[in-house]
């Protein structure tokens, strides 16, 4: 891992053209991101509501140093009337790919969660074959919980997922 500081700040103007390249750069997305064509514009729309930290999903720039190099995002999951989780993600340049900075950021995510948020849970989906992210969630602490068949459509096929966890009070 490089020897810059990771850290996770809150999106503006110029992380907003970063995000946009994810949405715009089949390259930049990965083979495990890019669905497609969509709107450029939709995170520019919700930043100007709420700077894209709202109550149920929230986004932060991943910063090396002082460049930035992608975004975590996290959402709420609601699976009773009395309570809720969080379920997680991670976006990285290919330049910042394979270096530790995933796994770095990603437990700066899960502390920063259960710092400032009551949840017992925080929760990660990824692709079968993104081999590369299961290890950096395994090394960020999570627990591999199982596989969703067919659980998403990408690239003309239906993707297996795999599922992590972890509980307020496991290391991170």
């Amino acid at each position: 891992m490089s020897s810059e500081t990771i850290s996770l700040r809150p999106v503006d103007e110029g992380g907003l053209a970063v995000m946009e390249r994810f949405l715009s750069d089949p390259e930049a997305a990965s083979e495990f991101q890019w669905y497609g064509w969509s709107d450029a514009r939709r995170w520019r729309r919700q930043w100007s509501e709420d700077r894209l930290l709202g109550a149920d999903r929230s986004y932060l720039m991943v910063v090396l140093g002082e460049e930035r190099v992608g975004f975590v995002a996290w959402r709420k999951v609601t699976p009773t009337p009395t309570c809720h989780y969080w379920n997680m993600g991670i976006t990285l340049l290919p330049e910042a790919r394979g270096k530790g900075i995933g796994t770095e950021a990603q437990r700066q995510l899960v502390r920063y969660l259960f710092a400032h948020t009551l949840v017992m849970r925080v929760e990660a989906d990824t692709e079968v074959e993104n081999l590369a992210e299961q290890r950096a969630l395994e090394k960020a602490g999570f627990t591999r919980e199982g596989v969703l068949r067919s659980v998403a459509y990408r690239d003309g096929r239906w993707r297996d997922g795999v599922r992590y966890s972890i509980l307020r009070g496991e290391p991170i």
